[in-house]
């Protein structure tokens, strides 16, 4: 949250806080609240959007014009993406955040995975392996190109989220890892932040893969299938596929092993 509040202008930003995904909005709202509290930034404001006809509020409206960054709670992803899709406050969202350098978005956890236009809402991990088992449908659409998973390491999402690569090679997967993020700027530079682990899975240069030709319920198999692992301060450009070891100067804190 720290850097959030940062690249959204300091602590005396007005932050709206989304909490669609939630079935507990008013809890997590609160620890929001709280969570921002504890760092020193109290312009916060809680959007409670539980369906179509709130997100065609007049005061949620002209809030999100107003405001410097906005915030999408964790949940269920799909129930975004089926409150928010095609509405004018969707739409007012995008338009900031393509013309406004200075706007920010964020998400976390379902809301960090509605973020793309593709999104995966549904998947058993233990049976990601399997065609079909992955469901994908649109997301919000603020970032082309990428498909975004959360909770990668400790619910074990690597399977589904190559199944969604493999049968989206154009998208770059990311999986994001516990307290860990992806700042994306200009919808193509990517860096790594937070404790722990980005994975970066790239489909582009797959050679075999009989997704397309086997009935659902079969294994998949897939050849070539590129993987990047992030630590805080490595990055990645979308567009050109590329890894950086650092994405800005200083970025990455050395680390060395102690030699007696």
């Amino acid at each position: 949250l720290r850097r959030v509040v940062e690249e959204a202008g300091g602590v005396n930003s007005r932050i709206e806080v989304i909490t669609t995904a939630s079935t507990i909005p008013y809890e997590v709202g609160e620890n929001y609240l709280n969570a921002f509290g504890k760092i020193g930034c109290t312009n916060i404001g809680l959007l409670h959007i539980r369906n179509r006809q709130d997100a065609m509020n007049d005061e949620y409206i002209e809030r999100i014009r107003h405001c410097d960054a906005v915030m999408f709670s964790g949940g269920n992803q799909l129930r975004l993406s089926v409150t928010d899709g095609g509405t004018e406050f969707l739409a007012i969202l995008k338009k900031r955040y393509q013309e406004e350098n200075h706007f920010l978005i964020a998400g976390t956890s379902a809301g960090a995975m509605a973020m793309s236009s593709t999104m995966i809402y549904e998947g058993n991990a233990t049976r990601a392996h399997l065609k079909g088992e992955v469901k994908i449908t649109t997301g919000l659409g603020f970032i082309n190109s990428v498909i975004i998973d959360s909770h990668f390491e400790k619910r074990g999402r690597f399977g589904r989220l190559a199944q969604a690569v493999a049968a989206n090679p154009g998208c770059i997967g990311i999986g994001l890892g516990e307290d860990t993020g992806m700042l994306i700027t200009e919808g193509n530079k990517m860096e790594a932040i937070g404790s722990g682990l980005v994975v970066i899975v790239d489909g582009h240069d797959i050679m075999h893969s009989n997704i397309a030709d086997i009935p659902e319920g079969n294994p998949i198999s897939i050849e070539n299938l590129k993987v990047h692992f992030c630590e805080k301060g490595n990055g990645y450009l979308i567009q050109e596929r590329k890894y950086l070891p650092e994405a800005s100067s200083g970025s990455v804190i050395p680390k060395q092993v102690d030699v007696e």
